[in-house]
């Protein structure tokens, strides 16, 4: 494992923290060092930049975290309890002690791990009715969300070219590794073409006002079912992701639970989500979007084959994962 930053190597010891918690757990993401401690879970941002987020200054550092706090408490609103410093003080770091701010963390509380979807998903513990009330919360959410011309705009042509046009650029360095030269080229093909000839559909969604302020990293891993169902992790770093078409909001939790081998409860899913919303239109751009968000999830996976603190034991399970997310993604071609 290679050497963690001295701040992050505090924060694995129990006595950094204000209420001492037994243990400490560290996962980490591409972007995160996130700590488990006990009744509570703090998440600090790593101090990167890469290219569709820029996180190298502690004031913008502090600014996410504020709007990570803010904008999940719309899904999510009793599990995110604030932003709270890291100090250094007397060369001791301490969570929220005296000092020197060094860094921030978002404290949230600790959702339980077996009510996780991906957890129960595992278990084969996830039923249709679970998947339709997961549904109906979404379309309330939905229809309270944010729109305006501004938000509009993401949903036209040229904004979903640049998001996908991002997607084959971003993974170029990926072709022969976690995909291959015939599949990029399949499922890049099969995208330009279905936005050229789908170009009506797409204004039409605009005008109709579907393109909202969502959650943008719906999959099943940040779907808890716990005090009703909190949905939690939204994307909070760059409004781009996270404004878009509900039809690409939905499609992101079905292909997850196509990937989980579950098509029986995507399409359970997807047709409550149309029966309560009565967009019927969704449908036509459901596959378009699924394969849009497989594509993502190779992307992001992809992206830890160069994270260094990851180590190589855990990159050969990055790498079938990725390699499993592009196959998915041009099985909807």
């Amino acid at each position: 494992m290679p050497e963690l930053p001295p701040m992050v190597q505090a924060l694995l010891n129990p006595k950094t923290y204000p209420d001492a918690p037994p243990r400490i757990e560290m996962v980490q993401t591409q972007m995160s060092f996130v700590f488990l401690a006990g009744d509570y879970v703090y998440k600090v941002k790593k101090p990167v930049n890469l290219g569709y987020l820029d996180y190298t200054t502690l004031d913008k550092r502090y600014f996410y975290c504020q709007r990570e706090v803010e904008l999940n408490r719309r899904l999510c609103p009793d599990a995110y309890l604030g932003v709270v410093p890291v100090t250094q003080g007397r060369g001791d770091i301490a969570l929220d002690g005296q000092g020197e701010v060094i860094e921030y963390a978002v404290k949230m509380r600790h959702l339980p791990e077996e009510a996780m979807m991906n957890t129960l998903l595992a278990n084969n513990q996830v039923s249709a009715d679970m998947v339709t009330r997961v549904a109906q919360r979404l379309v309330e959410f939905h229809q309270k969300a944010e729109t305006s011309a501004t938000i509009g705009a993401f949903g036209d042509l040229d904004t979903i070219t640049k998001n996908t046009e991002e997607n084959f650029s971003q993974t170029e360095k990926y072709i022969g590794n976690t995909i291959s030269q015939e599949k990029y080229r399949h499922i890049k093909d099969y995208t330009k073409s279905f936005i050229e000839n789908n170009a009506p559909l797409f204004r039409k969604r605009i005008a109709d006002g579907r393109i909202r302020d969502c959650h943008g990293d719906l999959h099943a891993a940040h779907v808890c079912f716990t005090n009703g169902i909190c949905i939690y992790d939204c994307i909070e770093f760059n409004d781009r992701f996270r404004y878009g078409d509900v039809a690409s909001e939905i499609a992101f939790l079905a292909m997850d639970l196509d990937h989980y081998g579950r098509a029986d409860l995507s399409r359970s899913f997807v047709g409550a989500y149309i029966a309560f919303s009565q967009d019927g239109e969704l449908e036509q751009l459901l596959n378009f979007y699924k394969c849009y968000r497989a594509y993502v999830r190779g992307k992001v996976e992809s992206f830890k084959l160069d994270d260094p603190h990851i180590t190589e034991e855990e990159k050969t399970g990055v790498l079938t994962t990725a390699r499993s997310y592009f196959e998915l993604a041009e099985s909807y071609v």
